[in-house]
């Protein structure tokens, strides 16, 4: 059976790290499970942006996590981007979060199976994975499903 591609965007490298989350064990198991070879992980350049902005002491752990699971960084190209524009243009994610979209386009383009991530309000939404699949039928991608680490663990821990 082939492993399923999974996209991590910005938020699982933060509730990683952030212990008071309370999705903070289903995602360390999450990576777990990467480790041992259960997923084929992807992020992206737009998740660097992002992890860029965050302090020091917690940017460096989280981009120092990409690197430490040779997790390969997707690069944003044309395709992606006019992707995310007709996300934003079709209303389905608001033109200050384009960014949002951008990862979801980068996971179609990319034809990853899933997007992993805790962003609840523009991501993680029964709307935003019901329009987004019919956006990127209609531009001859598949449909990425959208889901969260608790979602797609084996065996959460307590």
């Amino acid at each position: 059976m082939r492993k399923p591609k999974i996209y991590l965007e910005t938020t699982l490298f933060n509730f990683y790290f952030d212990t008071d989350r309370d999705a903070h064990a289903a995602t360390v198991t999450l990576f777990e499970e990467i480790a041992a070879g259960k997923n084929e992980p992807f992020t992206s350049e737009a998740v660097l942006i992002e992890l860029r902005k965050a302090p020091d002491e917690k940017r460096d752990k989280m981009i120092g996590l990409i690197s430490e699971m040779e997790i390969p960084v997707l690069e944003i190209n044309a395709e992606s981007e006019r992707l995310a524009d007709i996300y934003v243009r079709d209303g389905v994610i608001p033109l200050k979060y384009r960014t949002d979209g951008l990862h979801i386009a980068l996971s179609a383009v990319n034809d990853l199976d899933m997007i992993i991530s805790m962003n609840f309000q523009h991501i993680v939404k029964r709307k935003t994975e019901k329009m987004t699949a019919a956006i990127n039928t209609l531009n001859g991608y598949r449909a990425v499903e959208i889901l969260t680490p608790m979602e797609v663990i084996e065996d959460e821990k307590e």
